[in-house]
């Protein structure tokens, strides 16, 4: 079934919109909480990361610390895997960039001015519009700078969306009805190859996710993408960087474990470091 990414100003009416469709379609809605339900499954050094990484934007060293790659990397993962049972509401995270390929999703941005957004915050979080302000221009900030960190890309280009509702001209539930008939339309799209096609996906992100999220693995870069040749023969990439040369062995036998049948090419190589070793920070 199809799937809905919406992306928002803060303060914009986004998240209430978000609820009230997912209760409208009997959809799952997967927020930041869910995700960091998600990342504690993983462990406390992950539901910590989830919950830092959340709430401040990466500083140089954290962006080239292999806890953030893991982070990020768990993140896409598990929207991916709540993804494949289709029906579900993606709030945040770049969700409109993580599935653009995908043609049974609505890509959705919700906006609204800033005054709107000044009240919306001070009766939701019992503040002053100076302390509103501050919000919406932190959170704007910091949401945008994620992106494009981890996507190369603008979240308030509106060219990258579906749809683009502005909460002061329609309501919310104007909003809803109109969603509601576009998901039935993006429904058609949902066949059984296209499916296939997000389920190759998740299954590389989690094998990104579990080699990156794994402290023991020396790596630069690694990268995990779905290979289709032809119709029905699919199969996955590897690539990447590792600087020891045993890491190339076990990263070979987890992909290869995880792929179960399907055929993996790979193309990891071993780069030693310079003399002054490797730098890692926490």
């Amino acid at each position: 079934m199809a799937i809905l990414t919406i992306s928002r100003q803060y303060g914009s009416g986004g998240r209430e919109v978000g609820r009230a469709i997912a209760k409208a379609m009997d959809y799952d809605y997967i927020d930041r909480q869910r995700i960091v339900e998600d990342m504690r499954a993983e462990g406390n050094l992950w539901k910590d990361k989830a919950e830092y990484f959340d709430e401040n934007y990466p500083d140089i060293w954290e962006r080239n610390d292999w806890a953030f790659r893991g982070f990020v990397a768990l993140n896409q993962s598990h929207f991916l895997q709540h993804a494949v049972k289709g029906n579900a509401v993606i709030m945040g995270r770049g969700g409109n960039f993580l599935l653009k390929q995908f043609p049974f999703v609505l890509k959705v941005r919700i906006i609204a001015p800033v005054e709107k957004r000044i009240s919306n915050i001070m009766e939701r979080e019992d503040t002053n519009s100076e302390n509103a302000r501050y919000l919406i221009d932190k959170v704007d900030s910091e949401m945008a700078k994620a992106v494009y960190l981890i996507y190369g890309r603008n979240m308030d280009d509106p060219k990258e969306y579906d749809m683009v509702f502005d909460t002061s001209q329609r309501s919310q539930d104007d909003i809803v009805t109109i969603l509601r008939s576009a998901l039935l339309e993006k429904d058609k799209y949902d066949t059984p190859a296209t499916r296939q096609a997000l389920k190759l996906r998740a299954l590389a992100e989690k094998i990104k996710a579990t080699i990156l999220s794994d402290p023991r693995f020396m790596i630069s870069t690694l990268d995990v993408d779905p290979k289709e040749e032809g119709m029905e023969k699919y199969g996955l990439r590897v690539r990447g960087i590792v600087h020891r040369r045993e890491d190339l062995g076990l990263i070979e036998e987890i992909v290869r474990q995880m792929a179960d049948n399907l055929p993996v090419e790979f193309q990891i190589s071993f780069m030693a470091f310079p003399r002054f070793g490797r730098l890692r920070f926490k």
